[in-house]
């Protein structure tokens, strides 16, 4: 039989070498309007529109680089650890997918260089929010507990509570 040293040190240099754990991919596609307009002049003769089709990508996990040694109890075999909290890691639309689907100006208003900009922008926040108002922190805690109670039975401990 082969056997692991189950230190509260060793164990907690273990769990750390898994570093950033990315526990879950959101993946998002929809449009998104960018507009300029005036409040007195009509959109045909001023305005600036923009439609995009996007595709983003949202991941979370947990940095279990912040793992400190209070959030490991070893005790007979067993083992408890409280994780950090998850966080979103990033939220970015994919350049290579998206594009513009519709763009229209007004008769006398050149296009706007910045509007494609800002509705990018506005795309990666609308992606971010989607995937927090789908659970995606729950859903990264969990993974991420999974991960590391599979990890942690694999040396050994015949109790594991990962919280």
């Amino acid at each position: 039989p082969v056997s692991y040293d189950t230190s509260v040190p060793v164990v907690i240099e273990k769990i750390q070498s898994l570093r950033r754990l990315e526990t879950v991919s959101y993946s998002m596609d929809t449009i998104v309007e960018g507009k300029r307009s005036s409040d007195v002049l009509p959109d045909l003769l001023f305005g600036d529109r923009l439609l995009l089709v996007v595709h983003g990508q949202a991941i979370a996990g947990v940095d279990l680089a912040k793992l400190k040694p209070e959030d490991v109890k070893v005790a007979n075999g067993a083992i408890h650890v409280e994780l950090p909290a998850s966080e979103l890691f990033s939220a970015n639309i994919d350049n290579r997918k998206t594009r513009v689907y519709l763009r229209t100006t007004g008769l006398f208003v050149p296009a706007d260089q910045n509007l494609e900009t800002e509705t990018r922008a506005k795309a990666e926040e609308q992606l971010k929010q989607a995937a927090l108002k789908d659970s995606i922190l729950d859903n990264a805690k969990r993974n991420a507990q999974t991960t590391v109670t599979t990890m942690l039975n694999g040396l050994g401990f015949t109790r594991v509570d990962v919280k």
